[in-house]
């Protein structure tokens, strides 16, 4: 980072379509599970796409009250869930600290989607009177950082990124840099995502950006194979905790990796779709490697953006291979949203979780469903089965609608 002031990652939490938290979640990648299936949160038979990556088993281990439950919606119920993991997970306690220097960035890319969808059926049926008094401030995106520093009295900067699917990519490069600058030493960012609902998925059929493999959910998310035919919607929340590296040192926290680079752009192209000639993802990419200060042959894993449809692919792969053609053989790629589905504003908080267990465990994770590669560059896509591999830096690439982008890389500690 641009400052003395270094950022580690010592906490991780999330709930996804995988399981209801880290370990779970990273066996199952592993080991190449799908969290596709047909869609039970209501009746999709009338839709074009009848499944999705649902939560499985949430209810049961949320820890949130009912009167939590009632008044936000789920994307702030995930958040919560997951940062309460990675709060433990990282053995914090706020009870000594200076709560004016711990702050939270939570992004999501649409927020309270469902009820946004349920309160304008209200509206409609029912009334104005019969409006909740907590729609509002129960679904407006902002809620998942403020709930979460409401509830743990965190007094430190409280924002919340959108930008689209690079919601949690910013969030996680807005935090590091905000504790790299002075601003805080703590940080508990990350993304959350709840858009399966009627209105999401009609919204994503409509633009004509989801897999209609009905017939078979589980193989629908095929990254650079030659079938694919758009995304798997997904639905979760990742947190990570970062801090200044002295601080957690002095604490005595378990390190799961630095943060080293940050990078963004944007395509200036189409709403979207990516620009033909890959530079937006070229370019957080290039700024990403900037910021990382060091030769680009060090890089060992990328966590592919890879969302499975016919144009985005191959336009990443085509950046990938026109920085590190002839650079890095070494390089190792995959897509995991294989096997998690697209969790749009959550997806690059999931995905940096996925490269620092990488790290920690010396494994590529795979990209399943590779069966027919559409691979011009020959790059190593780590198809169908994980593989053992030394990792000491990886990166994380999430592009979003309007052409936002954003590269993070990890190192290992």
């Amino acid at each position: 980072m641009s400052s003395e002031r270094r950022v580690v990652v010592t906490g991780l939490g999330s709930v996804t379509p995988l399981g209801n938290d880290v370990e779970t979640t990273w066996s199952n990648i592993i080991n190449g599970e799908s969290g596709a299936a047909t869609i039970t949160k209501f009746n999709p038979e009338e839709f074009t796409t009848t499944f999705a990556a649902e939560l499985k088993g949430y209810d049961e281990i949320s820890g949130l009250s009912s009167k939590e439950v009632r008044r936000v919606d789920p994307f702030v119920q995930y958040a919560l869930t997951a940062s309460d993991q990675a709060i433990n997970d990282s053995n914090l306690s706020f009870e000594n600290l200076d709560i004016t220097r711990v702050g939270v960035s939570i992004g999501s890319g649409i927020g309270g989607l469902g009820s946004i969808e349920q309160n304008s059926l209200i509206l409609k049926e029912k009334g104005p009177r019969k409006i909740s008094p907590f729609f509002v401030p129960g679904a407006i995106i902002n809620m998942a950082s403020g709930n979460v520093a409401i509830k743990y009295n965190l007094q430190g900067p409280n924002t919340s990124i959108v930008s689209a699917c690079s919601s949690a990519g910013h969030s996680i490069g807005y935090s590091a840099r905000t504790i790299s600058y002075g601003d805080a030493d703590i940080m508990i960012t990350g993304g959350s995502e709840a858009a399966i609902t009627p209105l999401g998925l009609a919204g994503f059929n409509a633009a004509k950006a989801l897999s209609t493999n009905n017939a078979n959910p589980q193989e629908a998310s095929c990254p650079w194979d030659k079938k694919r035919d758009g995304f798997l919607l997904g639905e979760g929340a990742g947190i990570l905790i970062l801090e200044e590296y002295e601080f957690a040192l002095n604490r005595g926290a378990k390190i799961y990796g630095e943060v080293v680079g940050f990078g963004q752009s944007d395509d200036a192209f189409h709403i979207t779709a990516p620009a033909e000639d890959g530079r937006g993802a070229f370019n957080a990419m290039i700024n990403a490697l900037s910021d990382f200060g060091e030769d680009l042959s060090f890089i060992d894993y990328i966590n592919a953006h890879g969302t499975s449809t016919p144009l985005g692919d191959v336009i990443e792969a085509k950046a990938i291979n026109d920085i590190f053609k002839d650079k890095n053989e070494k390089l190792s790629i995959s897509s995991t949203k294989s096997m998690t589905g697209h969790l749009l504003g959550a997806a690059g908080a999931i995905e940096a979780i996925f490269c620092l267990l990488a790290m920690r465990d010396s494994i590529i994770p795979p990209t399943i469903n590779l069966l027919e590669p559409d691979n011009e560059y020959n790059l190593d896509l780590t198809p169908n089965i994980a593989k053992k591999k030394d990792i000491l830096y990886s990166m994380s690439n999430s592009f979003g609608f309007g052409g936002t982008n954003v590269s993070l890389i990890f190192k290992k500690i």
